[in-house]
């Protein structure tokens, strides 16, 4: 059944309503050496708004900081009907050890910052970006519930962070009366479903949304690459550009584009696009409340918009789950085995060691 970016979602465990796709503005800015220019940006902000948009997600270094400034102009004279996601933790002064980190100090002024470069009061959610392994939960947790009181932040959520952290953090919330998580970003597309074995699974049962960044797995997905790019000229080239970056993160790998050639195979079948049906799977695998697009152009988005009317049989489901298929490992694949469910009904009985 077709979607809109009108059909509002409750995120995790609030009442809080946002759009089936979010806006991610990490390519607002060219401060680091790519994204878009303003007008570019602007023209992509407008685009998803206009269809009915409202769920906009940044961080406060994103662009050096040119990410928040554009939004807050953007978003003058309508900041009220959008829900502005950002983010803290990554470091935002070289010469400061302390402007980087979960820990009460650099959230305090990450805040701030983002409150002064957004031109806003409030921050409707804000994300800890990167866990630190550092800081104590309940150091980062009290220090998130006091902004909640002060007013300037609605809610808070987490991303990339261990799901044993994560689960450990939303008891000792609830347990305290602290303002409880209600979203999670990771990482999470047909090439990258790792998320499966713990993260995903537990947002579901603790009340997260989860919302995939790099849905498309950096336009892996999206059919732009081929074998050619796997040759070793291409694959060792540091030319700074998008496929330089993608080989070195291990993105295109033979395995990889197998699946990217399934993704075109049934994206040629349903006459989409293999960026829309790539989307598509992410945005309709349980417990996703909103993936991210990270789109740099008005073309490129309105492609990626396309994923709302994507429409899978239960074939070409099969297929894209079978050909992008991790191994869940200890203790998921022994769990969801045969003979550990008929240990459980009593039927075997495990045999004695030694």
């Amino acid at each position: 059944m077709s979607l809109t970016l009108d059909t509002y979602r409750p995120l995790g465990r609030s009442g809080l309503r946002v759009s089936p796709l979010a806006l991610g503005a990490a390519t607002f800015g060219t401060e680091t050496g790519w994204g878009s220019e303003r007008e570019e940006s602007r023209k992509v902000f407008d685009l998803y708004v206009e269809r009915g948009g409202n769920f906009v997600d940044t961080a406060d270094t994103y662009a050096a900081g040119s990410s928040e400034r554009m939004l807050a102009e953007f978003t003058r004279g309508d900041r009220d009907r959008l829900v502005l996601a950002t983010k803290y933790t990554t470091l935002s002064d070289p010469r400061d050890p302390n402007s980087s980190g979960a820990h009460r100090k650099n959230l305090f002024t990450s805040v701030e910052g983002s409150l002064r470069r957004l031109e806003t009061d409030y921050l409707d959610v804000l994300y800890l970006h990167v866990w630190d392994f550092t800081t104590p939960v309940e150091e980062i947790l009290r220090g998130m519930d006091d902004l909640v009181r002060q007013g300037k932040i609605r809610y808070v959520a987490i991303s990339n962070s261990p799901a044993w952290q994560v689960s450990r953090m939303q008891a000792i919330a609830d347990l305290r009366g602290w303002s409880p998580l209600v979203a999670l970003q990771l990482e999470y597309n047909l090439l990258e479903r790792t998320g499966e074995r713990d993260l995903i699974p537990m947002a579901r049962e603790l009340g997260l949304g989860v919302l995939p960044y790099s849905p498309l797995a950096g336009g892996v997905l999206s059919g732009k690459y081929t074998r050619d790019d796997l040759t070793p000229a291409n694959i060792d080239a540091a030319d700074g550009t998008r496929r330089s970056f993608n080989a070195a993160l291990g993105t295109l790998t033979e395995r990889n584009l197998a699946v990217a050639d399934v993704v075109k195979e049934v994206a040629a079948e349903l006459g989409h696009s293999p960026a829309q049906v790539a989307l598509a799977w992410t945005l309709r695998t349980p417990g996703v409340t909103a993936p991210l697009l990270g789109a740099r152009t008005p073309a490129q988005l309105e492609d990626n918009l396309g994923a709302l009317d994507v429409d899978f049989t239960d074939a070409q489901l099969a297929r894209l789950d079978e050909a992008s298929a991790i191994d869940l490992g200890v203790p998921h694949a022994a769990l969801a085995g045969d003979h550990i469910r008929a240990v459980m009904r009593g039927d075997l009985k495990f045999a004695p060691r030694g």
